[in-house]
């Protein structure tokens, strides 16, 4: 009954952020602290009145290594995948290196272990710690994000921005165009039109501006050209939605503004429009199942460095206590 007690004060405590400001990683650690709690306490009761129950959570738990195991292989399968269909780059290598690191990481660890130097011993605690550190931080990320993306958003935007992705011969991809078609379904069920700001630069590979070239694509589905302006300056994301912001002042379409971009970036380009101050929020467009793995991952890592100094505080308690299983160690050595 406690744990279920701790899940409806996490669940309030989740609400009232979410109710202030959805675009907050904060909603992420009480969503999952709710949903954790409320699974335990759900089990505890289970296992009191449910004869055998607690044979079935013992067996759920000692399968667990087996399910680590299947996620392992299916990330390297995906790995493979990604470097055939979108080529060598480390971005696209993520899923298949995530996929080996996790059978990987605990046999390094028992090997350090092993050898029973101290600092060797040391560095496997700090490497478990860290590894369990970024698995808490990653399932927190993950979870909101999906729940992130479910949300509906009720104002009717004055001016929707696509954000861009790289072109393919100057055209424009799946990829991309996935975010332009579920701008162009907001566009068309809204009886005032919002502007639409197809936003991108030109990169060092691509034969001219991503903005350019949205802006064609939205034009010959339809979108009345008095209501779309391309960016064409913008080159991420945090640039995306400031030099939007202004063409949308600069226009004069005063409201909300909706930026548009692929599920897996939902939550970052959230992250990045409050941090700007804006009043902005984010909906995503469809992604094919073999690309989100390592587009989350990839994201994932984003997020970590755009809060790179409130990791390392996070994790100092962590580090004092490697520091003291160091000093334990010299001492019994």
């Amino acid at each position: 009954m406690f744990m279920l007690i701790l899940a409806a004060l996490f669940g309030a405590v989740y609400l009232h952020f979410r109710r202030k400001d959805r675009r907050m990683l904060r909603n992420g650690v009480a969503l999952v602290a709710a949903v954790g709690c409320a699974l335990l306490g759900v089990v505890e009761i289970l296992t009191q009145v449910v004869p055998g129950f607690g044979f079935v959570t013992l067996l759920i738990v000692l399968l667990l290594p087996a399910s680590v195991l299947v996620l392992s292989g299916f990330l390297i399968a995906n790995g493979v995948t990604m470097l055939r269909r979108e080529g060598r780059r480390l971005g696209n290598m993520l899923s298949l290196l995530a996929g080996l690191a996790i059978p990987a990481l605990p046999v390094i660890a028992v090997v350090l272990v092993v050898t029973g130097d101290p600092y060797l011993i040391t560095l496997a605690v700090l490497l478990f710690l860290a590894t369990g550190y970024a698995g808490a931080a990653f399932v927190i990320f993950l979870s909101y994000a999906a729940a992130y993306g479910r949300m509906t958003h009720q104002e009717h935007p004055a001016a929707v921005v696509v954000l861009g992705s790289r072109l393919i011969d100057g055209g424009v991809p799946p990829l991309l165009k996935a975010r332009l078609d579920r701008a162009l379904e907001i566009y068309r069920q809204s009886e005032q039109k919002p502007l639409l700001i197809p936003s991108g630069g030109q990169g060092p590979d691509e034969s001219r501006p991503e903005g350019e070239a949205m802006a064609e694509y939205l034009l010959g589905q339809g979108a009345a050209a008095e209501d779309v302006i391309p960016e064409n300056r913008a080159v991420n994301t945090a640039q995306n939605l400031r030099f939007s912001q202004q063409i949308q002042d600069d226009a004069g379409r005063s409201g909300p503004l909706l930026a548009v971009t692929n599920n897996y970036h939902v939550l970052r380009a959230a992250l990045l429009s409050r941090k700007a101050g804006m009043r902005a929020e984010v909906t995503g467009a469809k992604t094919a199942r073999y690309y989100v793995p390592s587009a989350f991952l990839r994201e994932f890592i984003a997020v970590m460095k755009g809060h790179m100094f409130l990791h390392v505080l996070l994790f100092l308690p962590f580090l004092a206590f490697s520091v003291l299983v160091l000093i334990a160690g010299l001492n019994a050595g």
